[in-house]
């Protein structure tokens, strides 16, 4: 712009609409910065389509194609402009052109829907006054006019021939070119069979398909008020009406996208649902029915389950056609609080059947459905060899039936039992582990028949009703497995505890207030009569317990269900349990020691109960034999299993000695009682030596430090657990002897078992019994009362004792020696 302008134009004062049109016309420039800098795309967009078209002069074909747009591979400018602009036009509603198209494409008549809907939007983007869209069949030469009634329905008119000179869009169709002719007569309209008798203007396009085969055509018609079709809009209709072949590929992407991404969320749904919530088997089949009903929109529902003993098909529960919800409650509340006597508990491994027939029409009212049951029992068995079910069963292949009475495979056996009338099937077979267990039929859809998508969708989720169900049997297994074991246990605790009799004849008994040299490390326990250990017991308890509240009677008959867990084996028995606690209560009575005395009641019930239920068979045996204890504790076996027991003792009613305890307390008391029963396993008191050395190596032992603390009562425990080895000869030389034969008895069963037992368990080495005990001393227990006497001075007794004895067995192993000697 000159300065002179620009100085003008600032100048005025009043522009009038005339003089801001002339300066734009004579500077276009200043226009397009305006718009540029100014003005919105969408406001630019508004004004493209409310443009009118240009008016320009029409062209009339009489039979052959419009001549090219294009010279040398370029269009004209003002057709470039004039198609640019068409273009622009057609990005705006891309996006509604493709919503709207997506959606119609989903219903029965899919792709009829889809090109109705894109001719109409091919018509309104070029402006047409109406169109008419016609469907081919060049094979049969037949096509015939569609429409959609205002509720949306396809209709379809009567059949055309195509046939030169029938019609304007039969050539057309025959052709496969586009036709446009303008100023229409009454008569000419007749000649070309055009649909509009109002049409001034017309032109026919033909919908070709991949292979350039015409199955469509569309014509578009002006009144007489209308412009005339142009080579432009020819060319923007053909475009836009090649979208279809790209709008149908991307609709089915599309498609396949949405129904898998439903169908994962539903299988979501599915697994969330079923495996978090089995509570029995009938909860877990009504909701894999409830969900297949729900995934290919069927009426009603079945499963029948194979019995592989009798080649039979079986369903044993019916629904008349009403919600599943009110059952899965009930059973649900049923399952959580009824226990299920094993009794009566089945004992069939096969998986219980269920059909469901819930929904349909004519349900009842809510009113209604409270007033009966919704469920009938009743128990439908049929051969393999019949029905639809019966041939799924038999082959594990899928069966789609559109009708089902005429499909020889049908067996109406079921209709006549239920009452229902089946149309169409879909049958699938559950695998579990690639054997067929079962079979979920499918009856009558609800919107016309079974198509490949359902089948495609429920053989996906058929995968998971195998696992639903095999998963519900491990459960019901499970389930049935833990009412035996609680039989079981009931029955064994009963026979396992002190029965009424006993506590009486214990009650009758005083308790002494002294017992002569009970704290003497010479005393012989096994010396005191099998029924006055309880009273022995019941004696150190009541010194143990000092200000501690308890109960006497739990006290008695905690004392005496111990009594009767441990086994009558050779050594580690009751009497082994007696004579290890009676040393615990030696040390603690006669050393300065500073537990408190919930902790010396703790040490004191972990040696009365450290070897509750001992089978006379080492950890390593018990591993080695597979034992079931083994499996269940990987370390420290029968220790692991002593511990249980005691927990389950004092479990039972009347059992629990630390029932007046603070909830803290008691749960430091089980820790205590635990660490200590698990510290008589001689792997673990290697560990526990060393660690105890080197706390008195390296630092003054402190009472105060709960590690230094810990640890020494994890070697008191071995300590007293070794107990024969200090005590006189003459009872640590009958006592080993009896240990011997314990472990003999391994061997012997070892030997049996092919195995070749160690030389300890070796019955045939017997002689060698000297030099064993003289390294089992010297290794194990002088060290283990070296550690005690170092913390607790009072404990001498035990070295002492020890040492003795270690002496008598060298004098044992030297004369074997020296007879060996002479013998050689």
């Amino acid at each position: 712009m000159s300065p002179a302008k620009k100085r003008k134009l600032t100048r005025s004062t009043d522009l009038s609409p005339e003089v801001v049109t002339q300066y734009l016309k004579q500077n276009p420039e200043v226009l397009d910065h305006y718009i540029t800098d100014h003005v919105k795309t969408d406001r630019i967009e508004r004004w493209l389509q409310t443009k009118p078209l240009p008016s320009q002069s029409r062209h009339i074909l009489t039979g052959h194609q419009s001549p090219a747009l294009s010279v040398n591979g370029e269009y004209p400018e003002e057709k470039r402009v004039a198609l640019s602009k068409w273009k622009t036009r057609l990005q705006t509603s891309k996006g509604r052109v493709l919503q709207e198209l997506s959606k119609e494409f989903h219903h029965t008549n899919g792709k009829v829907m889809v090109l109705l809907e894109l001719s109409a939007c091919v018509a309104s983007a070029i402006t047409s006054d109406s169109y008419s869209l016609y469907s081919c069949d060049l094979e049969k030469k037949e096509m015939a006019r569609l429409s959609k009634t205002e509720q949306g329905d396809v209709v379809i008119g009567p059949k055309e021939p195509i046939t030169l000179g029938t019609s304007f869009s039969a050539h057309v169709a025959l052709t496969r070119e586009a036709r446009r002719e303008s100023h229409l007569s009454g008569e000419r309209r007749d000649a070309l069979t055009v649909s509009d008798n109002t049409a001034d203007s017309l032109m026919a396009l033909p919908i070709l398909d991949d292979a350039e085969k015409c199955f469509g055509v569309v014509e578009f018609y002006r009144l007489a008020k209308s412009s005339h079709f142009t080579e432009e809009e020819e060319e923007v209709a053909t475009l836009m009406l090649q979208w279809y072949d790209m709008l149908v590929d991307y609709v089915e992407t599309h498609s396949v996208m949405i129904r898998q991404r439903k169908l994962s969320d539903f299988l979501l749904e599915v697994t969330k649902s079923v495996f978090q919530d089995i509570v029995s088997m009938d909860v877990v089949i009504m909701k894999i029915m409830n969900f297949a009903k729900a995934l290919v929109h069927a009426d009603r529902t079945s499963l029948f389950l194979l019995d592989t003993r009798s080649n039979e098909l079986y369903a044993r529960i019916f629904d008349d056609g009403y919600s599943l919800d009110e059952f899965v409650l009930q059973e649900a509340n049923r399952e959580l609080h009824k226990e299920r006597s094993s009794s009566t508990s089945r004992d069939d491994e096969d998986l219980e059947a269920v059909a469901d027939y819930s929904g349909g029409e004519g349900s009842e009212t809510e009113e209604k459905i409270q007033r009966r049951p919704t469920w009938q029992q009743q128990d439908i068995r049929f051969s393999m060899d019949k029905g639809v079910a019966g041939y799924v069963a038999s082959t594990g292949k899928v069966l789609n039936i559109k009708d089902a009475y005429k499909d020889p495979r049908f067996n109406p056996e079921v209709d006549i039992r239920t009452g229902y009338k089946t149309k169409s099937i879909l049958c699938m077979p559950i695998f579990i582990r690639g054997v067929v267990i079962g079979v979920v039929q499918m009856v009558n859809k609800r919107n016309g028949t079974f198509t490949k998508a359902d089948e495609q969708a429920f053989e996906t989720f058929a995968i998971y009703c195998g696992l639903a169900l095999h998963h519900a049997k491990l459960y019901e297994k499970i389930r049935r497995s833990e009412q035996k074991y609680k039989v079981a246990l009931d029955v064994l605790s009963y026979h396992s505890q002190a029965t009424a009799e006993e506590v009486k004849t214990l009650k009758d008994k005083p308790i002494p207030k002294s017992i002569k040299n009970i704290t003497r490390y010479d005393f012989s326990p096994w010396a005191v009569m099998e029924d006055d250990k309880p009273v022995h017991c019941l004696y150190m308890f009541k010194i143990l317990f000092q200000d501690i509240k308890y109960d006497l009677e739990d006290l008695m008959r905690f004392t005496l269900t111990v009594r009767k867990n441990y086994r009558s084996v050779p050594y580690h028995n009751w009497s082994h349990a007696f004579s290890v606690a009676h040393s615990m209560f030696t040390v603690l009575q006669t050393t300065q020691h500073k537990l408190s005395p919930v902790e010396c009641i703790s040490l004191f019930v972990s040696c009365l109960c450290h070897d509750l239920d001992h089978r006379g068979k080492t950890n390593q045996f018990m591993v080695q034999s597979c034992s079931p204890l083994a499996a269940v504790y990987s370390t420290s076996t029968m220790e692991h299993h002593h511990f249980n027991q005691t927990v389950t003792i004092l479990q039972n009613e009347g059992h629990n000695i630390f029932k007046y305890l603070s909830s803290d307390e008691y749960k430091k008391v089980l820790g205590d009682i635990k660490q200590s029963i698990l510290a008589t396993d001689l792997a673990v008191f290697f560990k526990n030596k060393v660690t105890l050395h080197n706390i008195i190596t390296n630092e003054p032992f402190c009472w105060e430090t709960i590690h230094h603390r810990s640890t020494l009562t994890a070697v008191a425990m071995t300590a007293c657990d070794l107990c024969a080895m200090y005590k006189p000869w003459d009872v640590q030389l009958s006592l080993v002897y009896i240990i011997m034969e314990e472990f003999w008895q391994q061997g012997d069963e070892e030997k049996r078992r092919g195995l070749v037992p160690i030389q300890m368990m070796d019955r045939d080495k017997k002689e060698e019994l000297p030099m064993l005990e003289v390294g089992f001393i010297q290794s194990i227990c002088i060290p283990c009362y070296e550690l005690m006497y170092s913390v607790m001075p009072e404990t001498q007794p035990m070295l002492t004792g020890a040492r003795e004895n270690l002496r008598k067995w060298k004098e044992l192993m030297d004369s074997h020696l020296k007879k060996i000697g002479t013998n050689v």
